[in-house]
């Protein structure tokens, strides 16, 4: 697979959740930047990336896909695709139910692919204006890990009930740029395997619809496939383009 096709996919429309229909507007961003890894991969690569939001006064729809890819001498060092789609019901103004789905397949992560699926509680704690905001959130839900190679009891899959934790927190520096942490961890109930997930990202609008965007990003496994690293880091520098 070249890089074109790899980008593709990091593009690719995303199909929203319930309820979409009860409004036309959208709001939606494409990514393209530089990639900076360490930990399983260590290199400079490409990524892209495609979101899709829509709000309702009682629903809130959001998905995500995700790639990176690279090549050197016609031989791949570095394949991962992402995504996620995630609805809320709101209760009220700040308190709702969420439904979360996840899939991540990372080539040379030690898993064939990574999946989960969540629900819980949320609330959004703070809020100032429209653009910034605290959630924090909780639930159960299962998580089914599928391994390159079956591990030491000879099974060839992770397979759990896990707690989700999770938090996000948006705050507008000024009217043309945004600061947004993230943080969640999943907690297997079986294996007591933890993975948490963080970013740190800083946005700002460089012209019309189109703007600068830098990231930090870092995933952590308690216990990790054999011959993976624990720990993998990600720094990015992408423009954006919003609408």
């Amino acid at each position: 697979m070249g890089f074109r096709q790899a980008v593709a996919i990091g593009i690719t429309a995303f199909v929203p959740l319930a309820h979409a229909q009860e409004s036309p507007e959208w709001k939606g961003e494409a990514e393209l930047g530089v990639l900076i890894t360490s930990g399983n991969t260590d290199e400079t690569i490409l990524n892209s990336r495609f979101a899709l939001a829509h709000e309702t006064e009682r629903w809130r729809n959001n998905g995500e896909l995700s790639s990176k890819y690279s090549e050197s001498d016609n031989e791949t060092t570095a394949e991962q695709y992402k995504a996620f789609a995630k609805t809320d019901y709101k209760f009220s103004e700040r308190q709702y139910w969420f439904l979360r789905g996840a899939y991540e397949a990372d080539r040379f992560s030690g898993y064939d692919f990574e999946s989960s699926l969540t629900t819980g509680y949320g609330n959004r704690v703070w809020r100032q204006g429209e653009r910034s905001f605290l959630d924090l959130s909780a639930g159960l839900g299962y998580r089914y890990n599928k391994l390159d190679d079956t591990n030491e009891d000879g099974e060839d899959a992770e397979k759990e009930a896990i707690a989700r934790l999770a938090g996000q927190f948006d705050y507008a520096l000024s009217d043309n740029a945004l600061f947004r942490q993230t943080l969640s961890s999943e907690i297997g109930l079986d294996e007591n395997n933890v993975i948490t997930e963080s970013e740190t990202a800083l946005q700002a609008n460089v012209v019309g619809n189109l703007s600068m965007k830098a990231a930090y990003r870092v995933k952590h496994l308690s216990s990790p496939p054999p011959d993976s690293e624990a720990t993998d880091t990600e720094m990015s520098l992408s423009l954006l383009y919003g609408f």
